[in-house]
């Protein structure tokens, strides 16, 4: 049998070393866990064939290796599969279970169970139960599960000691009357598969099955159903709601999901983020980092440095001028791109992590996921979008990358299409609010219907078109409370930095081909190529192509140098409309192409320009 080793996982397992592994829905804290049981020395890796990372630590003489967090074992998407390979060689189990959610996070458990695996279930977040008025009967869930459970409440590390004692002595378990049937079957006819591996293929697992090559049983709905009433009985008899005054959070919490009071309740926040994110990061402070940090301080002194060594070394003719444009030019690696990271992105990711850290602690933001659910399963996505589309607002590059907590291939197709055609950035927001504010309120109508319609439009036909089918929202709803600062900081430390690692690179093969682009006069020949096109079907002067091909560089850019050109205001709403289709800046383009691979990324790319193009030309024509 394959081992994490064998897998790809950059996990050392050593002669006599178990593998502890950590498992639990969505929110149910098991990240709280992980980080109180492990501290700061953690190994993360990319596990193979995903975008996803497995995140491992040295746990006394063993390993305790963290997985997903999924709502089964299975192989619906790339969360479960991981999960299903990394349970499936586990020693022992941590199940994180949350104590609100036990009719939903003791699926999972009673799943594990069946596998014949030993498992030890840390009952999460008892605190907040009290807090709903809900009691849990832990001596008999213990009981009518078969294995040991500990209340814990991890952000305080209560109970955590005792979870580690449970290890060394954790059972098996109950496992179904029908599995164990099942089961026996397979024992019977003298086949070496192991409990976990029976149970998977008796749950019709492609993958498991052909491994071992048997055909698909068939009896996974059973199988499921005897589980689900299983789950349903132990809730109803361990858990008891105590009758008490409903907490202000829970009003609120309910509120946010009713349509009536969540819509406005969205817009305000939304509101806030704004004016945080758009006003006071995306104006105040880039214009600090960017302009007067990197623009008055920096680049002069990158410059310098560079002019000094090229004088000291006696270096000059065509290679220096090469030279001097690859690493301190217009695009340069040295000038521009450390610029973008340092003084425009990292600002940004920030201040947007920081804002989405304090929605996620404080449980808001899987409600709004379900407030615009069924808003956006009309165009083949889920609520979960609605965090990418957000971001994307802010920075297109950032909302690309986080597009990997969709559940499907097909989602995340959908949602990077979306977000590099009709979502523009915090950078071109304010360019675009300036150039439409003096238009008045009919046209700037037109701008927002015309983007909006291409985002729906756009949406539905990729859902129509593309095939397979996207994932039901599964998601957790805890309950409403103040974010902890310390949970926030580390979020928003974690993923920045994370962000400038993954970003870098990607930024700067960005600005070195822009560079090449410059020097072999391409970009010159590609200005007068879209030329005809700007002049004849967009009804716009000839130098609106220079601002299109500046968008590719960085979209501000492109809008920014409209305000340079004498523009009617019809024209003016043909150029926006245009150049907020048109390609994201090149820094996105490269998040497109590491996200998507070379060729789905260059026929978005393409797609943007034509439809850009196509729709400015029906909005040209029409107005």
């Amino acid at each position: 049998m394959s081992t994490c080793h064998d897998l790809g996982m950059q996990v050392e397992i050593k002669q006599g070393q178990q593998k502890i592994v950590l498992a639990g829905n969505p929110n149910a804290g098991k990240s709280v866990v992980f980080n109180a049981l492990t501290g700061l020395y953690v190994d993360v890796s990319n596990y193979p064939g995903t975008t996803l990372d497995i995140s491992s630590a040295k746990f006394g003489e063993d390993v305790l290796i963290d997985t997903p967090g999924v709502y089964g074992v299975s192989s619906f998407n790339d969360e479960e599969r991981v999960a299903r390979d990394v349970i499936m060689q586990a020693d022992v189990i941590i199940n994180v279970v949350g104590a609100l959610n036990l009719e939903r996070d003791l699926f999972l458990t009673q799943q594990m169970i069946d596998m014949g695996k030993k498992v030890v279930v840390a009952l999460n977040m008892i605190d907040e139960a009290k807090l709903q008025g809900v009691e849990i009967d832990v001596p008999k869930l213990a009981e009518m599960l078969g294995v040991a459970v500990i209340p814990t409440v991890a952000i305080r590390k209560e109970g955590l000691d005792q979870v580690v004692q449970a290890i060394s002595s954790a059972t098996t378990g109950e496992r179904l009357e029908l599995v164990r049937e099942h089961q026996a079957k397979y024992e019977a006819e003298g086949q070496a598969i192991n409990p976990a591996e029976v149970l998977m293929i008796l749950e019709d697992d492609p993958v498991i099955c052909e491994r071992n090559g048997v055909a698909l049983p068939g009896v996974r709905e059973s199988i499921y159903l005897a589980r689900r009433k299983r789950v349903d009985e132990i809730a109803a008899l361990v858990v008891k709601e105590v009758k008490q005054g409903v907490k202000f959070s829970v009003k609120l919490g309910r509120a946010m999901l009713n349509p009536w009071t969540g819509v406005p309740i969205l817009a305000a926040v939304l509101w806030v983020m704004y004016e945080f994110i758009g006003v006071i990061v995306a104006q105040d402070i880039v214009n600090f980092t960017e302009k007067t940090v990197m623009g008055g301080y920096y680049e002069p002194f990158v410059k310098g440095v560079y002019e000094f060594l090229v004088k000291a070394i006696g270096f000059s003719g065509a290679v220096e001028n090469i030279v001097r444009q690859v690493l301190v030019g217009d695009y340069g690696l040295l000038t521009m791109t450390v610029t973008y990271i340092f003084g425009l992105l990292l600002p940004l990711v920030i201040g947007f992590y920081l804002f989405l850290a304090v929605l996620e602690d404080s449980g808001y933001l899987p409600r709004i996921a379900t407030l615009t659910d069924r808003l956006l399963s009309s165009i083949g996505l889920n609520g979960r979008a609605i965090i990418p589309v957000i971001l994307g607002f802010g920075c297109v590059t950032m909302a690309t990358m986080t597009t990997r907590l969709l559940g499907s291939e097909r989602e995340k197709r959908i949602a990077v299409f979306l977000l590099g055609l009709s979502i523009p950035c915090s950078a071109q927001l304010g360019v675009i609010a300036g150039l439409l504010s003096p238009l008045g309120g009919k046209l700037v109508l037109v701008f927002v219907g015309v983007i909006l319609g291409v985002f729906v439009i756009a949406g539905t036909i990729m859902d129509r078109v593309l095939p397979g089918e996207s994932t039901a929202l599964l998601i957790d709803l805890p309950p409403i409370r103040l974010p902890k600062l310390n949970n926030v900081l580390k979020k928003t430390w974690n993923k920045s930095g994370a962000f400038v690692v993954e970003a870098t690179p990607i930024f700067a093969l960005g600005a070195l081909l822009i560079t090449v682009l410059q020097l072999t006069g391409l970009l010159e020949i590609l200005q007068n190529m879209l030329a005809p096109i700007t002049m004849g079907w967009l009804k716009l002067p000839r130098e609106a192509s220079i601002a299109f091909i500046m968008g590719i560089v960085r979209r501000d850019f492109g809008a920014a140098g409209l305000y340079t050109m004498s523009l009617t205001p019809v024209q003016t709403i043909i150029a926006l409309v245009t150049i907020t289709l048109f390609v994201p800046c090149i820094a996105s383009v490269m998040m497109m192409f590491k996200e998507r691979g070379w060729k789905e990324a260059t026929a978005m790319w393409l797609g943007t320009w034509i439809i850009a193009f196509f729709v400015g030309g029906i909005v040209a024509h029409l107005i």
